[in-house]
């Protein structure tokens, strides 16, 4: 099993928006930044979890737990021209994006806020506390996994 942190926008898609969609489960789409793209389509495997992390919002950080309930398949968001994430380089033939669908966990009692994460030191290595991290996925440690569950 691996582990990983998912960013949205909580006036976008927050999790609470995931918990009351139908089964408390949706497509994770929209991700247009490669290295996401690859971590998700080659790595991302179904069963995996992954934290839920708010972000461009007043106090982001973790949130709560997401399931991987089916692997990587092409994104259709690319191919339609009405969608904000239309790419007329995509094809059905050749997508150049991928999403994967989600299943609601848990909502934590809490944010674990991106101030506190960087307060410790265990989590040095988190690839969301290195500057300039523009990141939408990405892939957190087991170690780092169970400190985190801790803070909560």
């Amino acid at each position: 099993m691996h582990y990983w942190l998912m960013k949205s926008e909580p006036d976008t898609f927050g999790i609470d928006d995931l918990r009351a969609r139908p089964k408390q489960t949706e497509h994770w789409d929209g991700v247009r930044n490669y290295q996401a793209r690859n971590m998700l389509r080659d790595q991302m495997k179904k069963g995996d979890l992954a934290f839920f992390y708010h972000s461009n919002c007043k106090e982001p950080g973790i949130v709560g737990i997401v399931e991987i309930v089916r692997q990587a398949y092409p994104d259709s968001t690319a191919l339609d021209p009405e969608n904000p994430h239309f790419d007329p380089k995509s094809t059905p033939e050749a997508p150049r994006w991928y999403m994967v669908d989600v299943r609601f966990r848990e909502r934590f009692k809490r944010t674990i806020t991106l101030a506190e994460l960087k307060n410790h030191r265990a989590l040095a290595e988190l690839i969301l506390l290195r500057k300039g991290n523009r990141l939408s996925i990405m892939p957190i440690s087991a170690a780092a996994w169970r400190y985190i569950l801790k803070l909560e």
